[in-house]
């Protein structure tokens, strides 16, 4: 056979194979973070190659009969084993185009399970053949055909807003000059670009723009305004003790660690069960020799705005620092560093529709507020953080925070409307609660346990919404989330969280998809549990004596 045949036969070959009904249900089954495909999928795949072989070859023997090679790279559109009609499932295979009809691909898989002579036992004790997640996969898009699913995981990171990207592109081409260059046009343009978005910035929560300094991301301002401010206090001997709480962010908490290591002590407060810390043990927890107070304004996984108002005037009073990690809440809900005696605050671009890769730190000038860097090198942004900065970035970053502002009262509005619709249709699901203060959070962060469900599991059902479980930084740990323990949560309740993320851009209709998607496969997923059919007979599982095995 010569080679010009051969290659065609190939090519004939995954084009069937890719088609195949089996092999489509097989890559629905894959990982999203890995290539494995599911033990059951494994044993059925050598049969479809197999019959998609003998079809690939029984087309090209009669193409070649008929010496009209060119078609042999077209599809077959008959086969003996499954009817024509079974095959128009999947669109023209058109870039960005395939798209699935779910309710013959359902049928399809439960036809493969059934051949391939698997079963899984029903309630009534029968054995039923079909596939497990063939109704998980009812309603559901199959991302792998090219369609992208809801995104509500604004607390991980935001779209960035087209009228930023507008600002930012003209610094990539035609303004490209360092902003620290003080001798030639280029670098002036380029510097009165990132000094506009420094005054923006500073607009936004009530500061100065020379307190505004530039960082590569709020990660970044919460290690130096931490560690700078204890290591800078903490050299003379009489400042050397710190105070945070047990839900903030992880690096907040293992910057605070480091300081352990050499020799700094940390109070680590506990919070309530809605979230809240309790100001009394604040006040009872700061020291002579406090150094820094550091609690975050908007929690990242439950939403749960801290008073910061109280607790910046308490620390004032006992002439303590007051640090705040302000990366879910500035440019959500109104902020003024002065208003709340606020002393270092962080500040995330990408959280408020901005770009990747910049942040910014508020260090108060007056009275003045002293740390280490923890960068060192040419002196820039008042020698607290040292490099060349990126305009595009900051451009970018300042530009976000000028929508912002202009737009922070309506987008509040409509994302308090978009939440409340959520919250509700959850709430009116049985065995379902919010996570952390009803009163206190931020509408756009909703974060709801679902009782007799794995949040895996739902995550895994749920794979034409992007949600997440808990913090984008801690996503890939099996641990239950440290943020739902320290309210008291049950490691089964961590476990059963799903955090809702609205933003600017989500719409109503995506809000109905989403409630009417979780209502069916929770209930879904309560059917396949055990400890679901006790609670509907009314068993209480507190008073179940389970076996040790």
């Amino acid at each position: 056979m010569s080679p010009t045949i051969r290659a065609l036969l190939m090519g004939n070959l995954e084009q069937k194979l890719s088609l195949h009904p089996a092999f489509l249900i097989l890559r629905s089954r894959r990982c999203n973070h890995c290539t494995s495909i599911s033990p059951i999928m494994a044993n059925i795949a050598p049969s479809v190659l197999r019959q998609a072989s003998r079809l690939a070859s029984k087309a090209a023997l009669s193409s070649a009969s008929r010496r009209a090679i060119p078609t042999l790279g077209r599809v077959a559109t008959t086969s003996t084993h499954i009817p024509a009609s079974s095959r128009t499932y999947v669109t023209e295979s058109k870039r960005d185009n395939a798209q699935v009809q779910v309710e013959t691909a359902i049928r399809l898989d439960k036809q493969q399970f059934e051949k391939a002579g698997f079963s899984i036992n029903a309630q009534d004790g029968s054995n039923t053949h079909v596939s497990p997640m063939a109704d998980v996969l009812k309603q559901a898009t199959v991302m792998d055909e090219g369609q992208r699913p809801i995104y509500l995981d604004m607390q991980a990171t935001t779209p960035v807003d087209p009228r930023v990207l507008d600002a930012m592109m003209p610094f990539y081409t035609g303004f490209y000059g360092n902003p620290h260059s003080r001798t030639h046009a280029y670098g002036w343009e380029s510097e009165k670009a990132v000094e506009e978005a420094r005054e923006h910035i500073a607009s936004l929560i009530g500061a100065d723009p020379k307190e505004i300094i530039f960082t590569s991301g709020a990660t970044e301002s919460n290690n130096m305004s931490i560690k700078g401010v204890a290591r800078f206090f903490g050299r003379s001997g009489k400042k050397r003790h710190i105070i945070t709480s047990q839900t903030e962010h992880k690096c907040v908490l293992d910057s605070c660690r480091h300081l352990q290591d050499e020799g700094f002590d940390v109070t680590y407060l506990p919070v309530q069960h809605n979230g809240l810390i309790d100001l009394n043990k604040l006040r009872e927890a700061i020291r002579p020799d406090t150094a820094l107070v550091s609690i975050m304004a908007v929690n990242n996984e439950i939403g749960v705005i801290q008073p910061l108002e109280e607790i910046g005037k308490m620390c004032r009073e006992k002439k303590v620092f007051f640090h705040t990690d302000a990366a879910q809440a500035v440019g959500k809900i109104p902020m003024d560093v002065n208003a709340m005696n606020i002393d270092l605050m962080s500040i995330s671009s990408h959280k408020i529709y901005g770009p990747k890769g910049i942040g910014a730190c508020y260090v108060r000038r007056r009275p003045r507020v002293r740390l280490d860097p923890i960068i060192s090198g040419g002196g820039q942004e008042r020698g607290l953080r040292s490099g060349t900065l990126a305009p595009p970035l900051v451009v970018g970053f300042g530009e976000a925070c000028r929508i912002a502002k202009e737009e922070l009262q309506y987008d509040s509005k409509r994302i308090k409307f978009l939440s409340d619709r959520l919250l509700n249709g959850l709430l009116s699901m049985e065995h379902t609660s919010q996570n952390g203060d009803s009163t206190h959070f931020y509408p756009g962060c909703v974060n709801v346990s679902f009782a007799y469900v794995e949040g895996e599991s739902l995550l895994m059902a749920l794979k034409d919404i992007a949600l997440s479980s808990g913090s984008a930084c801690t996503s890939a740990s099996l641990e239950p989330s440290y943020v739902l323990r320290a309210l008291g949560n049950s490691d089964e309740s961590a476990h059963s969280s799903i955090r809702f993320g609205i933003g600017r851009f989500t719409t109503e209709q995506e809000i109905d998809y989403v409630l009417k998607a979780v209502t069916e496969r929770v209930g879904f997923l309560r059917e396949l549990s055990p400890l679901w059919e006790l609670v509907q007979e009314g068993v209480d599982l507190n008073t179940i004596e389970w076996s040790q095995h």
